[in-house]
């Protein structure tokens, strides 16, 4: 029998939405939206040092907070090489991402309604053999523009960024990007290495969530926030 979304342990925002970590996640929204009063971050990258952090669970469920805000939000997997977000949701791949910047498909025909109200998906898509050129290509601009001018806020889910170039290249065409490290797993050499190569391409780093941090109590992991006044 397959999972319901409302069962789905990594979706902890609809599973469990009074816990303390559904809760922590309500608190990174409302920390994102603060952090540019000027220009608000309508488009967001998030991304890790490697590959385990928690990155695309941490991103599920912050598309599912904004959602929940009453925001029409779309969640893109943008990890072209090793995609999982749409296992979180239960969703198919076959066609994505890929599809739409190879002049394969229209953007709306690679949009997925989900569960969760107000939320949609488009997928990776077929692994292609240039995922950074795609990713930088001028196609890709034109459909952020593009989708930015149908969705309130769009969130894309990039690959590590220590392992590949590919988050770096999308990072600089988004508003904001927020890293996900993982305690006990994230080297401190490898969260100032991240830092700096974000900074080279000019990317706007919105804060750190730290992940997998131990807690003395009934909830064995939380998520803590930490703004780019704090240097790594």
């Amino acid at each position: 029998m397959q999972q319901s979304l409302m069962e789905n342990s990594k979706l902890i925002t609809t599973s469990n939405p009074d816990s303390p970590i559904a809760e922590a996640y309500r608190s990174l929204r409302t920390n994102i939206q603060f952090s540019s009063i000027d220009v608000p971050v309508k488009t967001l990258m998030v991304t890790s040092c490697q590959s385990g952090d928690g990155k695309t669970t941490t991103i599920a469920n912050l598309a599912v907070a904004f959602s929940q805000e009453g925001k029409r939000v779309l969640l893109v997997d943008a990890d072209l090489r090793r995609p999982t977000l749409h296992t979180v949701f239960m969703l198919s791949n076959q066609t994505g991402l890929t599809n739409v910047l190879a002049n394969q498909m229209d953007w709306e025909d690679a949009v997925h309604s989900t569960s969760v109200d107000n939320l949609f998906f488009i997928g990776s898509g077929p692994t292609p053999p240039n995922p950074s050129e795609m990713l930088g290509s001028k196609k890709m601009n034109q459909l952020i523009e593009e989708l930015s001018a149908h969705y309130d806020m769009i969130l894309f889910d990039a690959p590590p960024s220590l392992v590949v170039t590919d988050g770096l290249v999308l990072a600089s065409k988004c508003d904001g990007v927020v890293a996900v490290i993982s305690v006990g797993m994230t080297k401190r050499q490898q969260a100032k290495k991240l830092y700096a190569s974000l900074e080279h391409v000019k990317a706007k780093l919105l804060g750190v969530v730290l992940n997998n941090k131990k807690k003395k109590s009934k909830e064995q992991l939380y998520y803590t926030y930490y703004g780019t006044n704090r240097r790594m």
